[in-house]
């Protein structure tokens, strides 16, 4: 949950992704439960060892945190170098966000942020939230597990066409099909490192934000995701937005390194909860009741 209110966030803050002490994480230990702690730090040069081929499967963290200021790449910190390519549609549709971070910040009692109300966040804002996952893969698709929330999605990668983007959903072997709040993810590996990502389908923007400070997204986005493996311990995660409803032309979002952590470790989650929220405006009032 936000910040601003702490006693509904569940966990560390910062960075979501925790892993073991390094002495319980040693090969022949008995297993526990080990106690989470910051961060990973990246290896050592003289440390590093050769990435395995055609897999992303682990735990990955970054040290990123929540991006508060908006995306990685393009922060919301009201610079000229990082102003948006919006239509007039996607102008409006941002001036509509009442955001409580970035350039354009408002007070508490006056966001509308969806993920106040305890909505999902939806694809790709999950990538710019706590960016910490445990990824599972097989021979038919790769699974991405967000800490934040615990939420998970699937990517496809036995083959299968991506579907054909309509207006409010998408076509699949000649048949409609629904939005999701992840949308509908297709991968192939461009080579034994390197695994390009696309999604569509996903919700409108009258339920999604793209980022903390408001800027929106559509439906009718395509999303361009790279998990580029470096070596046995990083991996870079990219993303670039194409959607001419909100944007007049595609923008990178985001490139991350990513550093592999015990996969032993129990994560502590973190969950949006609407009874946290009604506990808290009781405790403490709530500012848009002026109470």
């Amino acid at each position: 949950m936000l910040d601003r209110f702490p006693v509904l966030r569940v966990g560390l803050l910062g960075a979501a992704l925790v892993c073991a002490v390094e002495a319980l994480a040693q090969s022949g230990s008995t297993p526990t439960w080990p106690d989470p702690v910051p961060n990973r730090p990246p290896v050592a040069e003289k440390d590093k060892k050769p990435a395995p081929k055609r897999t992303i499967a682990g735990m990955w963290g970054s040290r990123l945190g929540n991006q508060a200021k908006g995306v990685q790449l393009r922060p919301n910190d009201g610079s000229p170098e990082n102003q948006l390519p919006y239509t007039p549609y996607g102008l409006q549709i941002y001036r509509s966000h009442k955001a409580l971070e970035g350039a354009d910040a408002v007070p508490p009692a006056q966001n509308n942020d969806p993920r106040v109300s305890c909505e999902p966040l939806g694809m790709p804002r999950y990538n710019h939230y706590d960016l910490g996952v445990k990824i599972f893969q097989d021979e038919h698709s790769v699974a991405i597990l967000y800490h934040y929330d615990n939420r998970w999605r699937t990517i496809w990668t036995d083959g299968r066409p991506l579907p054909k983007l309509l207006d409010g959903g998408v076509e699949i072997d000649g048949q409609f099909r629904e939005q999701r709040w992840f949308g509908y993810s297709v991968g192939k590996w461009i080579d034994d490192y390197t695994l390009e990502v696309q999604t569509v389908g996903t919700m409108p923007e009258d339920r999604v934000w793209l980022d903390n400070t408001g800027r929106p997204i559509s439906d009718q986005a395509r999303i361009t995701e790279t998990f580029r493996r470096l070596d046995y311990d990083t991996m870079e995660w990219s993303e670039t937005i194409d959607d001419p409803k909100i944007y007049t032309r595609p923008w990178q979002t985001m490139k991350i390194p990513m550093t592999l952590q015990d996969g032993r470790t129990d994560v502590l989650s973190r969950y949006c909860s609407p009874s946290e929220i009604e506990t808290y405006n009781k405790l403490y009032g709530d500012s848009a009741s002026g109470k």
